[in-house]
C-alpha cells in the first residue's frame, strides 16, 4: 500500500492556469485513487475473511448502483485499479529484495560477536593465570606484612591501654591535689569526670582496666563522701535536724540571726557537692530492692544528700519498729504508719523552702519533698513485707493491717501529694499470696455484714421514711447498707496498681451482688402469700435501688476503665464471642449488665405477682358489675341526675385502696410501672368480660360510660394527665355504644359497604375510634338494642 502521506495528494499544479474541466478531472482522479486504495484494503480484509465475491458485489453496488449514468466512471475505475495493482506489485518486489539483505547482515553481526567472545575468553584465561602467579609470588610478602600489622595493632592497644591508665592516674592525682589544697568542689567535679569515664568503659573487655578504674573511683568516692557527709551532718545538726516536733514548735537555727545565713550557705555548698557524687554513688552502690514478686516500679536511687538527711530517721525507725522493742507490735501497724506520716509533715516546709531551691538552682528535676517521702516509703514497704507473712492467717489482724494501710495510702496521696506511679503499699498488698488472702478476708467480712444487715430488725425500714424529699426511692436499710458496702470495697481497691487485680475485686463485687440477690429472692418467696405486704414491697424497692445504682456506676469513669481492661483480657483469652466483645468495645454493654439483667428480671416477676394479686381482687369485686342488667337500665333522659352504679362500688373501692396502699409502699418509678401494668389488664378485662359479654340499651350504654369516664378513669388522674388514653378499648367501646341512632346507622352502613377499605378507617377515625378494629366495632354495634324497628 502507499504511504499515508501519498494517499489523496494532488500532483503539483503548474504555474499556468488550468481550465475548469482539467481541474475537475484532477479532483475526480484523486477521489478515485483514494477510493481504490481504500477498496484494496477492504479487498485484503475481505479476502482474508473468505468473502471476496460479496465484497466485489458490494463495491460495484456502491460505485455504480442503479444509476446508469454512473457507468461512465468504469473506465476511470478500471484505470485506477490497474495503477493500484502495479503499486502493490512494486511494494512486494521491494520487500522480497530487502529481506535476504537483512538476513545476511544479521548473520554477519552474529559471526563478529562470536569472534569477539572467543577473544574475551582467551584474554580472561591469560589474566587469571597471571593473577594466580602474582598471588603465589606475593604470598610470603603478605604473611610478613600481616604479622607486622598485628604487631602494630597490638602496640596501639597497649598505647591506648596506657593512655587510659595515664588518664585515670592523672584524674586521681588531680583529686589528690585538690584535696591537699582543701578544694573539695573541684575534687568532686573531677570525680564526676572519672565516673563518666568508668561508664564509657563498661563495654570494654579489659577486665583489669575496668577493675582498676572502679577501684580508683571507689577509693576517692569513699574519701569524698565521708568528708562531705561529716560536714553535711554537722550543718544539719546545727539546724536541729531531724525535726521531731511539729513545724509550729521548730527552731531551725533562726534564733541566731548572725549565723543563720552562713549555715544555710554552707548547707547549699555541701548539698551541691554531695549532689555531684550522685553519678559515682549510683555506680558503686546497688539500691535496696524488695523481691520481684512485689512488682515494684523501676525507680532510681534516692539522691545522695537526701539519703544522708534520711539516715537519722531510718535509725529511729529501725530502733523502734524492729526487734523486741515495745513499740514493735505486730497488731499495731498504725504506730509506724502514723510516725512516717508525721515525719513527712514535719519536714515538708523545710524541704520546700530550703532544699528545693538548691535543687532548682543546680538544674535538677528532683522534687525534694517527694524524694524524701520516697525514702521513708521504702522503710514502710520493708516493714510490711516482713510483717504480712506473720499475720496472714489471722483474719482480724490481717484485716486491721489492710484497713490501716489503706488509710495511710489515702492520706499520703491526698495530703502529701505522693504520686500513684511511685512504689507504694498497694504493691505489697498486690503480691499473689497476700492479695488472695485479702480477697478471701474481704469476701468473708462482706458476707458476715450481709447476714447482720438482713437479720436486723430495721432491715426493711427506710432510714429516711419521715423525710419525703430524701425518701423518693423508699430504700430499705439493708439495701442502702449493702450498696455502701460495695462502695467502700471500690474505694479500697481502686488504687491498686494492676488492672488485673482490680478486675478480680470487680468479680468479687459481682459475686456479692448475686449473693444478695439470691438472699432477697429467698426472703421474697417467704412473703409471696402477702405480695402486697410491707416487707414484699420493701424487697421490691431494694431490688430496684440496687439495679438503678449499678446502672449509674456503669457510666462511672473508673468502671469504664475497668471495662476496657476486661475487654483486653477477654480478647487475649478468647472467653467472649465477637458480638459480646463488640458490645463491650462500643460501650453498648457494661461490666454490670449480667447483674442488672437478673435484678430487672426479679423486679418484673415481683411486679407481675403484685399486679396479678390486685387484678384478682378487682375481678372478684367486679362480679356484681358483670351481672348488671344493662338491657333494662333507664335512659339518661329518665333520670334527674346520673349516679354511679351501685354494682361498680366494690370494684372501684378495691382499686382505690390498693392504689393508695402501693403508692405509699413502692417508690415512684415502681408504682408507675405497677399501675400501668394493672391498667393494661383492667382495660382488656372490662372490654372482654363486661362489655362484649352483654347487650346494652340506651340507658345501659350511658351508665357504662358514666361509670368509666366519671369514676374509673379519674382514679388514675393523680398519676397522669389523661388516664383515658390507657383505657383505649373501654373508651372507644363507650363511644360506639353511645353514638346517637343516626350516626350509628350511618357508621354501620359504611362498615358493611366498605369492608376493609380506607373509607371505613376514615369513618372510624371521624367518630374517635383508633384502637379498635373494624370487626370489633361491628360487634359492638350489634350489642346495641336501641335500633329503630324500621332500621336494618
Amino acid at each position: 500500500m502507499l504511504p499515508a502521506g501519498e494517499i489523496g495528494e494532488a500532483p503539483a499544479t503548474p504555474c499556468c492556469s488550468e481550465n475548469g474541466d482539467q481541474r475537475k478531472n484532477v479532483e475526480e482522479k484523486s477521489d478515485l485513487n483514494i477510493a481504490a486504495l481504500a477498496g484494496n484494503e477492504q479487498v485484503c480484509e475481505g479476502t482474508d475473511n473468505g468473502d471476496l465475491p460479496s465484497y466485489v458485489s458490494a463495491f460495484i453496488e456502491k460505485e455504480v448502483g442503479n444509476d446508469l449514468k454512473s457507468l461512465k466512471k468504469l473506465d476511470k475505475l478500471i484505470e485506477q485499479m490497474t495503477e493500484s495493482k502495479m503499486q502493490l506489485e512494486e511494494q512486494v518486489l521491494t520487500v522480497s529484495s530487502e529481506i535476504p539483505k537483512r538476513i545476511q547482515s544479521a548473520l554477519k553481526n552474529a559471526e563478529e560477536s562470536k569472534q569477539f567472545l572467543y577473544q574475551s575468553l582467551e584474554q580472561e584465561t591469560r589474566l587469571s593465570s597471571s593473577i594466580n602467579s602474582h598471588l603465589l609470588t606475593a604470598q610470603p610478602w603478605m604473611e610478613d606484612l600481616g604479622a607486622m600489622i598485628n604487631q602494630i595493632e597490638e602496640i596501639e592497644r597497649h598505647l591506648a591501654y596506657l593512655k587510659w591508665i595515664s588518664q585515670i592516674e592523672e584524674l586521681s592525682d588531680n583529686i589528690q591535689q585538690y584535696l591537699m589544697t582543701n578544694n573539695v568542689p573541684e575534687a568532686a567535679s573531677t570525680l564526676v569526670s572519672m565516673a563518666e569515664l568508668d561508664i564509657k568503659l563498661q563495654e570494654s573487655s579489659c577486665t583489669h582496666l575496668l577493675g582498676f578504674m572502679r577501684a580508683t573511683v571507689k577509693f576517692w568516692h569513699k574519701i569524698l563522701k565521708d568528708k562531705l557527709t561529716s560536714d553535711f551532718e554537722e550543718i544539719l545538726a546545727q539546724l536541729h535536724w531531724p525535726f521531731i516536733a511539729p513545724p509550729q514548735s521548730q527552731t531551725v537555727g533562726t534564733s541566731r540571726p548572725a549565723t543563720a545565713p552562713e549555715i544555710y550557705s554552707n548547707l547549699e555548698t555541701f548539698f551541691c557537692q554531695l549532689l555531684k557524687l550522685q553519678t559515682s554513688d549510683e555506680l558503686l552502690t546497688e539500691p535496696k530492692q524488695l523481691p520481684e514478686k512485689y512488682s515494684l516500679p523501676a525507680s532510681p536511687s534516692v539522691i545522695l544528700p537526701i539519703q544522708i538527711m534520711l539516715t537519722p530517721l531510718q535509725k529511729r525507725f529501725r530502733y523502734h519498729f524492729r526487734g523486741n522493742r515495745q513499740t514493735n507490735v505486730i497488731s499495731k501497724p498504725e504506730w509506724y504508719l502514723a510516725q512516717v506520716l508525721m515525719w513527712i509533715g514535719n519536714h515538708t516546709q523545710f524541704l520546700d523552702e530550703k532544699i528545693q531551691p538548691i535543687l532548682d538552682k543546680a538544674g535538677s528535676s528532683v522534687n525534694a519533698r517527694l524524694e524524701f517521702s520516697r525514702g521513708l516509703m521504702m522503710l514502710v514497704l520493708e516493714k510490711l513485707a516482713a510483717d504480712i507473712p506473720c499475720l496472714l492467717y489471722d483474719d482480724n489482724l490481717f484485716c486491721h493491717l489492710v484497713d490501716e494501710v489503706l488509710l495511710f495510702e489515702r492520706e499520703l496521696h491526698s495530703v502529701h501529694g505522693y504520686p500513684g506511679t511511685f512504689a507504694n503499699c498497694m504493691h505489697i498488698l498486690s503480691e499473689e499470696t497476700c492479695f488472695q488472702r485479702w480477697l478471701t478476708v474481704e469476701r468473708k467480712f462482706a458476707l458476715q455484714k450481709m447476714d447482720s444487715m438482713l437479720s436486723s430488725e430495721a432491715a426493711w425500714i427506710s432510714q429516711y421514711k419521715d423525710i419525703t424529699d430524701v425518701d423518693e426511692m423508699k430504700v430499705p436499710d439493708c439495701a442502702e447498707t449493702f450498696m455502701t458496702l460495695l462502695l467502700v470495697i471500690t474505694d479500697r481497691y481502686k488504687n491498686l496498681p494492676a488492672a488485673s487485680r482490680k478486675l478480680q475485686f470487680l468479680e468479687l463485687q459481682k459475686d456479692l451482688v448475686d449473693d444478695f440477690r439470691i438472699r432477697l429472692t429467698q426472703v421474697m418467696k417467704e412473703e409471696t402469700r402477702a405480695s402486697l405486704g410491707f416487707r414484699y414491697c420493701a424487697i421490691l424497692n431494694a431490688v430496684n435501688y440496687i439495679s438503678t445504682v449499678l446502672a449509674d456506676w456503669a457510666d462511672n469513669v473508673f468502671f469504664l476503665q475497668l471495662q476496657q481492661a476486661a475487654l483486653e483480657v477477654f480478647a487475649e483469652n478468647n472467653t467472649l464471642s465477637k458480638l459480646q466483645l463488640g458490645q463491650l468495645a462500643s460501650m453498648e454493654s457494661s461490666v454490670f449488665d449480667d447483674m442488672i439483667n437478673l435484678l430487672e428480671r426479679l423486679k418484673h416477676d415481683m411486679l407481675t405477682r403484685q399486679v396479678d394479686h390486685v387484678f384478682r381482687e378487682v375481678k372478684d369485686a367486679a362480679k356484681l358489675y358483670k351481672k348488671e342488667r344493662w338491657l333494662s337500665l333507664p335512659s339518661q333522659a329518665e333520670q334527674a341526675v346520673m349516679s354511679l352504679s351501685s354494682a361498680a362500688c366494690p370494684l372501684l373501692l378495691t382499686l382505690r385502696d390498693r392504689l393508695l396502699q402501693l403508692e405509699q409502699q413502692l417508690c415512684f418509678s415502681l408504682f408507675k410501672v405497677f399501675w400501668q401494668m394493672l391498667v393494661e389488664k383492667l382495660d382488656i378485662y372490662i372490654y372482654q368480660e363486661i362489655i362484649l359479654a352483654n347487650h346494652f340499651n340506651e340507658g345501659g350504654a350511658a351508665q357504662l360510660q358514666f361509670d368509666m369516664t366519671r369514676n374509673l378513669f379519674p382514679l388514675f388522674s393523680h398519676y397522669c394527665k389523661r388516664p383515658e388514653n390507657y383505657f383505649k378499648h373501654v373508651k372507644e367501646a363507650c363511644i360506639v355504644l353511645n353514638l346517637n341512632i343516626g350516626s350509628a346507622l350511618l357508621l354501620k352502613d359504611v362498615l358493611q359497604s366498605t369492608s376493609g377499605q380506607p373509607p371505613a378507617t376514615a369513618a372510624l377515625n371521624e367518630v374517635g375510634i383508633y384502637k379498635l378494629a373494624q370487626q370489633d366495632v361491628e360487634i359492638l354495634l350489634n350489642l346495641r338494642t336501641n335500633w329503630p324497628n324500621t332500621g336494618k
